[in-house]
């Protein structure tokens, strides 16, 4: 890069402005672009532009300016100095750290090279990341309304007319095809930064729903619906995470595909990309069958995953015998070998799941219990039919699915012709339902690992969960407004790279010793503002600086702790 020196079209008498130019190379030959147009600036400003410009690639606009370069004193008429304007800067600036930390921004810009566009694509991707990681929003919205409130145009070097919709969703569909490239990339980054070992990983499902009939969308299906909108088309959405919820990998299945059916393509998509090695697979429940853990077993890959509550009933001598190896007051675990000796299955005991699922149990029975009170009543007042009787008490019984085990009821016809009802409790399924609450079944063909070593592994199958959590709250991903199937993947990948971002940002603090929840940090930083003042001079020329929020103690105490420095303004312009 190099400074251009330039006056206007009247000769001599004009202006003299100055262009910061960068030389780059093309297949048609050596070619120059202007950067930024700088105005009149002083020799001391173009020295530190000179010296940001070597350093650096991709010059932002807050390092063209030195602090310590020599100061030029003018006289300034106080009365008139005015802010002009006022953006968020603070969360934009912590997520560019952030990126800046995982080089995205670099691999954005090989990957993604720059053609004869105005605006280099990685650029306009990281709006997108950096938008859904601060202020997720619609495309439409970013470049009508949110794009100008940012502080991103002087942060990415993209000014504001150039931020329109058809351009971010160019952007969306230029990154898409990258995404294979951008998981590796940012496996190894991440490994690298943070000592990551990938053995154990943790896989889960959830869904996201469409606005909309998503009829340009073959993946749009309805199906179970995790948010509770069986009303909505749907897409599955499948995660791959380690150990403290860095991200792996993910697939977009279409939204009726049933959990289990995924669980083959997910392990040899992983293992093609990054190697079999010696890994562990976390999966709940839902996740697993027979024939899946025999895939598993079949190709010596190692497992632990939740089993069926039914299967308990396998173990009921063990469930009441000595032997418990207490993890910690209030939960226990047993192992229990089975078949021969393949397998290893750990029983589970919470007395705070056990007191949570006695009062459940305890409310349906009661419910039930009056229920069928009622019904008794009813029919030896009055004369019932015994087919609406039978519908009641069906209906009384998938009202309370919970406890309906624990009754046998009859509903027969009585000596006065109308319906009577008849019914006890099972004691022996009583006793049962008692002494399995609090109570569930691990299963895992590891054989050298305790207990609570099992139990443990099993837990880290919630940062599966909290990750979902925080991209469907924190990071905007539903409802989904796109209908075109690519259009939807690229969403869901801008989402997964801000992220991968909040969890950068989350080790950053576990780091500075600020916790692994960064979502009251970034808060915090987010009050820092990014304003112009305009500084009228006696020589009449208006000197116009952009600065940056003075950090309250707090926010100071927070830079300090993740040492990260602010910078205090961001450029002159004399006008």
């Amino acid at each position: 890069m190099y400074l251009r020196r330039c006056r206007g079209s009247k000769g001599k008498t004009a202006p003299v402005y100055w262009q910061l130019v960068e030389s780059y190379r093309t297949e048609r030959g050596p070619r120059q672009r202007v950067v930024a147009y700088l105005g009149d600036i002083t020799k001391p400003q173009r020295d530190g532009i000179k010296q940001a410009a070597s350093e650096h690639q991709g010059v932002y606009q807050y390092q063209m300016l030195a602090d310590d370069q020599e100061p030029e004193w003018v006289e300034v008429d106080l009365s008139r100095v005015r802010v002009e304007w006022v953006c968020d800067f603070g969360g934009y600036w912590l997520g560019l750290q952030a990126a800046h930390k995982l080089d995205l921004i670099s691999f954005l810009q090989k990957a993604l090279p720059q053609g004869r566009e105005d605006i280099p694509w990685s650029s306009i991707a990281m709006v997108l990341v950096l938008m859904r990681l601060c202020e997720p929003s619609s495309e439409l919205r970013i470049a009508e309304r949110l794009y100008e409130r940012s502080a991103l145009s002087d942060l990415l070097g993209v000014p504001l007319d150039k931020v329109n919709e058809d351009r971010l969703y160019r952007a969306l569909d230029s990154l898409l095809p990258k995404k294979a490239e951008l998981e590796r990339h940012l496996k190894e980054r991440l490994g690298e930064l943070f000592g990551f070992e990938y053995d154990l990983l943790l896989y889960d499902i959830t869904s996201t729903y469409f606005e909309g009939e998503g009829t340009g969308n073959d993946q749009a299906k309805r199906g179970y619906s995790r948010d509770h909108r069986p009303d909505c088309k749907q897409v599955c959405i499948a995660l791959v995470v380690s150990r403290g919820g860095m991200p792996l990998g993910y697939e977009v299945f279409d939204g009726n595909r049933a959990d289990v059916t995924t669980v083959e393509e997910i392990v040899e998509k992983m293992e093609s990309n990054y190697g079999r090695a010696d890994r562990i697979w976390v999966m709940d429940r839902g996740m697993v069958s027979e024939d899946k853990l025999r895939f598993l077993r079949d190709g010596n890959r190692r497992y632990i995953v939740g089993t069926a509550k039914g299967q308990l009933k396998r173990f009921e001598t063990e469930l009441a015998a000595e032997g418990w190896q207490k993890i910690r007051e209030g939960l226990e675990v047993k192992l229990c070998p089975a078949g021969e000796g393949e397998e290893t299955f750990v029983l589970c005991r919470s007395a705070a799941r056990g007191l949570k699922e006695k009062g459940i149990q305890q409310r349906f029975e009661a419910n039930i219990e009056a229920g069928l009170v009622k019904l008794a009543e009813s029919c030896g007042k009055r004369k019932r039919k015994v087919s609406v009787i039978e519908r009641r008490v069906g209906a009384l019984l998938g009202a309370n699915s919970r406890a309906k085990g624990l009754f046998k009821v009859e509903v027969s016809t009585g000596g006065n012709g109308g319906a009577r009802v008849v019914w006890e409790k099972v004691q022996s399924r009583v006793r049962w339902a008692r002494a399995r609450e609090g109570c569930y079944l691990l299963r895992s063909n590891i054989r050298d690992w305790d207990g609570e070593q099992l139990w443990q592994a099993y837990m880290q199958l919630a940062q599966a969960e909290a990750a979902f959590q925080i991209q469907k709250h924190d990071l905007g991903i539903r409802p989904i407004w796109h209908q075109k199937k690519e259009r939807v993947q690229a969403h869901i990948l801008v989402c997964f790279l801000a992220y991968v971002l909040w969890k950068t940002i989350a080790q950053l603090c576990q780091g500075a010793g600020l916790g692994d929840e960064p979502r009251q940090i970034l808060a915090e930083i987010s009050h820092i503002k990014m304003v112009d003042v305009t500084h009228p001079t006696r020589a009449g020329i208006e000197i116009r600086r952009r600065y940056i929020s003075e950090p309250t103690p707090h926010q100071a105490i927070l830079l300090d702790r993740l040492r990260l420095n602010l910078p205090r303004s961001l450029g002159t312009q004399k006008m």
